[in-house]
């Protein structure tokens, strides 16, 4: 059986606010790499809930974290689907990342996908 490994490196001031975030995965690519920004969530089997890691560096710009949570959703909305095949929840989850998109000023208006109407 083989094993993969995913790990990161926190840098942190003297008030334990991250100045630098590392990761590297050796299967992936050959060298570390910097990050400003990680949300990590993990499916605790046994209590059927979810942990959540989210840390951001000083240096993370608002502008940029608006940009990493409207990519994540979108990235939740295809994940979804691949997981699960339920594509009209997937759409949904799509529609609100579009809403958001356009309240942070990120993406046009009208690119809603149509959901299914019974």
């Amino acid at each position: 059986m083989k094993k993969s490994e995913i790990k990161f490196t926190i840098t942190l001031d003297d008030k334990k606010i991250p100045e630098k975030i590392e990761w590297d995965a050796f299967d992936i690519q050959e060298q570390t790499t910097t990050a400003n920004a990680v949300m990590i969530a993990l499916w605790d089997a046994k209590e059927k809930n979810t942990l959540r890691i989210d840390l951001w560096t000083k240096s993370m710009m608002k502008e940029d974290m608006k940009k990493f949570y409207h990519q994540s959703f979108l990235c939740m909305a295809d994940n979804f689907e691949r997981a699960t095949g339920d594509v009209e929840t997937s759409r949904a989850m799509q529609n609100f990342a579009q809403m958001l998109g356009e309240k942070m000023n990120l993406v046009m208006e009208n690119k809603f996908v149509a959901l299914k109407s019974d």
